[in-house]
């Protein structure tokens, strides 16, 4: 398996002769919508970076992408006209299933949550996420993580975005997955609690995984002040820096 970080919660996963997108945010720099603050954090238009140069030769190879939720910094239009005009397969969460076909995108794959589903000759499974402390994750709407287990390959969990559940407790304690990724960028408005995992929770989730972490929602939108170098400081303290890869814009990981 390789895993091509491209930016922000985009990520292309290579197996076996299928290439699965996950949540493409592929506009420009500036492109995908205005700033997610204006007070709090600097007020810039989002994406606040370009994707990497070869960006789109890695997209262009996707057989199957997979979407954990509708904000625009996980699926921006440049990211639904790409899809439209390939016809991309699509599996989607079975709550965004009626939006995403409403936009013209070719949704071939529904999943529930906690139900195990064919897929790619493995399975797939949803997993429940909440998309932020206390009030603020009940009009950021629903999210669903994805378990994900293939033939000859190391099972992965993709919690999205998510603060610390019992329900992604349950995945890393009884699944045991041998890969997690994880938001970490601690995002949040002006106002109300934090939309993703607050350090401590980060810290937890690192903890409390059985294998390796990778590190994703970094530095790619206005609203997410956490940084790389802040993220590798805070394991370094805790003593859980050889659990987590924290990969740049671009970067490849191979998956023995």
């Amino acid at each position: 398996m390789r895993i091509h970080h491209l930016r922000n919660a985009t990520m292309v996963i290579e197996t076996n002769d299928k290439v699965i997108l996950i949540d493409p945010m592929l506009g420009k720099k500036g492109t995908a919508g205005p700033s997610f603050t204006l007070f709090r954090f600097k007020p810039r238009r989002n994406p606040i970076v370009d994707l990497p140069n070869n960006a789109m030769e890695i997209v262009n190879k996707a057989t199957h992408c997979l979407i954990t939720h509708l904000h625009p910094d996980h699926l921006d239009k440049v990211a639904e006209d790409f899809l439209r005009e390939n016809k991309l397969a699509i599996i989607c969460s079975s709550k965004d299933e009626k939006e995403l076909k409403k936009r013209g995108l070719n949704v071939l794959q529904v999943i529930d949550y906690w139900k195990k589903s064919d897929f790619l000759g493995g399975t797939i499974e949803g997993i429940p996420a909440m998309h932020g402390y206390g009030f603020v994750a009940k009009p950021m709407g629903n999210v669903m993580g994805f378990y994900i287990e293939l033939p000859n390959e190391k099972s992965i969990y993709l919690s999205s975005d998510t603060i610390y559940t019992d329900d992604v407790d349950k995945v890393l304690k009884q699944y045991q997955p041998e890969i997690s990724v994880l938001a970490c960028g601690t995002a949040q408005l002006d106002i109300f609690k934090p939309l993703l995992m607050t350090m401590n929770d980060i810290l937890k989730f690192v903890r409390n995984s059985p294998s390796k972490v990778i590190a994703n929602h970094l530095q790619a939108v206005n609203h997410c002040p956490t940084t790389r170098a802040q993220l590798q400081s805070e394991l370094i303290k805790n003593k859980l820096e050889d659990k987590v890869f924290i990969p740049e814009d671009g970067q490849v990981i191979e998956i023995d």
